[in-house]
């Protein structure tokens, strides 16, 4: 049996289910990853678990690097940060979803000032704009254990290991 969209049937489908994502990273005292937590109605009243690195849908053609940086950009209104990119390669999702990221030194990224993009969709039969992400934060691996989406976790595993002597 085919898995829908994987046989090239539905090209949108296995769009939808690549995404890219870029995290920013600084040491405070321990190695700490900026996390972002997602807007909108339905993640309102969600805390553990639901926090994510800063990611999106990778456009038609586009090239996954490419669609990182966009994604970055557009869901914080910062400009991608300077730097040199470490990958850290990719993770499935439990929705099937596969991401792939890179994560960049960008200590100065101050949550207090993000200035997300919005999205719309109907909300108690009313178009209505939200935030992509209500907030970010720094967070330690502890902090991420807690928060972050389980099948995110390794990008911060493999972060730690390249920032090992």
């Amino acid at each position: 049996m085919r898995t829908p969209g994987w046989d090239g049937a539905s090209c949108d489908y296995v769009r939808h289910m690549f995404s890219a994502g870029l995290v920013p990273y600084r040491f405070s005292r321990d190695l700490e990853i900026m996390i972002a937590h997602p807007g909108g109605p339905l993640w309102a009243r969600k805390d553990a678990g639901s926090w994510s690195i800063v990611k999106g849908r990778i456009e038609d053609d586009e090239d996954a690097r490419a669609a990182a940086g966009r994604e970055f950009s557009e869901e914080t209104g910062w400009p991608v940060p300077d730097g040199h990119w470490l990958d850290l390669g990719e993770i499935y999702q439990r929705s099937g979803k596969r991401v792939v990221a890179w994560a960049v030194d960008a200590p100065h990224l101050d949550p207090r000032k993000l200035d997300p993009g919005h999205f719309e969709m109907r909300w108690r039969g009313k178009m209505r704009s939200f935030p992509e992400i209500d907030r970010v934060r720094w967070v330690n691996r502890s902090e991420a254990q807690l928060l972050m989406m389980p099948a995110q976790l390794p990008f911060f595993d493999r972060l730690a290991e390249q920032m090992e002597p």
